[in-house]
């Protein structure tokens, strides 16, 4: 069911109700509309009377999940004493004061999906016309009310590519620290987004600008000012370099790419050294203890916080490939989700020295090489040493893999083969 036909259902028993907020907003962007939401003069036991098997998803907020679309009644808010929720809402019977308690114009338009008129009480029209992002009201009490909503302002401003409103973004600044209030899990979110709706390099500059960045990950904002050789990163400094790499990142590109990215040398600051020339010794080291502690403050899954300190851990490696054995490049092809180490590889030489032999090799070798051919049948197992008469043993461990090396490397190619080579080093 889409929004429409909720409109027209709440309609036809009498209720006044509206496409409300981003739908709205896209729609007059020639966006693409992902989700549909619909604000009502109907109660929610209305509106779950009139649409059997519906959800009361926020009940004392007004909203009820109809299929997939979000059904609120127009209400006004009162006080928000946790920087996150009212303690208290009323229920109003018209969109005019339903308005006024929404975060920014672009989001404060309603839509009669009959007749295609805009009902417009805060100005949002002229706003996107504008390129503005405006908090509805006085911008401090709009971010007083919803810590969240100064992420938001930022996302949003970077998405469209629009600019913040001076009031706007003054209270922001003023208030940035306030985003410490807010969840874990709803920073990430609203940062991940950020990273991913490919404009991020955009997003972490307003971050910065409005204050916000050393709130957040004060790990990037200490980017700036870090020089590198200029041998190596002719382009600047710490941030400069993977502002550029940012600047690189596709709409939807994996989240874990985007962090990756963001985080691939975030161990510089703590290692500058400047002798015989600048050099960062241990970064790598240090970037992944360094990013372990961001992915555990911001809540990340193991999964995802497993693979971006693997692409902090391994970016290093592709300036040794020309000098890697067969089997060496075949156990670095057989991490998961290559894909993403080369793509950091060739946003970190794009945004760099520009030489992409490396990258060019080991994509070579990525696309021709097989599964079979990266992971073969082994040779010889531990339960074949056994068999041959070994005791398990701390050194199997050491054995099995130089077999499989030699086996990688095709150096050997029968099981005769790799149980002779075992007994040799066994012995």
């Amino acid at each position: 069911m889409d929004g429409r036909t909720v409109v027209a259902e709440l309609r036809r028993v009498g209720h006044l109700a509206y496409l409300v907020g981003g739908c709205v907003r896209d729609r007059l962007l020639g966006r693409a509309i992902q989700d549909e939401d619909v604000a009502t003069s109907a109660r929610p036991d209305q509106v779950q009377a009139l649409f059997p098997g519906s959800l009361a998803v926020g009940a004392h907020f007004g909203v009820v999940l109809v299929g997939g679309v979000e059904v609120a009644t127009f209400r006004s808010d009162g006080a928000y004493q946790d920087g996150r929720h009212p303690d208290r809402v009323t229920f109003e019977t018209r969109p005019e004061r339903d308005a006024s308690r929404r975060d920014f114009t672009i989001n404060g338009l309603f839509l009669d999906p009959e007749s295609g008129e805009i009902l417009d009480f805060v100005g949002g029209q002229a706003d996107l016309k504008a390129g503005l992002i405006r908090a509805i009201g006085q911008p401090a009490d709009r971010f007083q009310e919803d810590h969240l909503r100064l992420l938001r302002a930022v996302r949003f401003a970077a998405r469209f590519g629009f600019e913040i409103e001076p009031q706007t973004m003054r209270a922001i600044q003023v208030q940035a620290a306030l985003i410490q209030s807010i969840a874990a899990e709803r920073v990430r979110e609203e940062l991940t987004r950020m990273l991913t709706e490919g404009q991020a390099r955009r997003a972490l500059e307003l971050l910065d600008q409005a204050g916000l960045l050393e709130y957040v990950l004060p790990e990037v904002k200490a980017f700036q000012g870090v020089e590198q050789p200029p041998e190596y990163h002719p382009e600047g400094d710490v941030w400069t370099h993977v502002m550029r790499m940012m600047e690189g990142l596709p709409p939807g590109a994996p989240a874990t790419l985007a962090w990756g990215v963001l985080l691939h040398d975030v161990g510089k600051p703590g290692t500058f050294t400047r002798a015989d020339r600048i050099r960062f010794n241990g970064h790598v080291e240090l970037g992944v203890k360094i990013a372990r502690q961001i992915g555990q403050r911001l809540r990340f899954s193991h999964a995802d916080l497993t693979q971006v300190e693997l692409l902090v851990a391994n970016h290093m490696r592709f300036g040794d490939v020309m000098r890697m054995k067969e089997s060496t490049i075949k156990r670095f092809l057989r991490l998961d989700r290559f894909e993403e180490h080369l793509e950091l590889h060739r946003l970190d030489c794009e945004s760099s020295h520009r030489k992409l032999d490396n990258y060019a090799l080991m994509r070579r070798r990525w696309e021709e090489l097989t599964p079979e051919s990266l992971r073969p049948e082994r040779l010889l197992t531990g339960a074949g040493l056994i068999a041959a008469g070994y005791s398990p043993g701390p050194e199997f461990r050491r054995v099995l893999a130089e077999v499989e090396d030699a086996q990688l490397d095709g150096l050997i190619t029968t099981p005769d083969e790799a149980l002779a080579l075992a007994k040799a080093r066994l012995s």
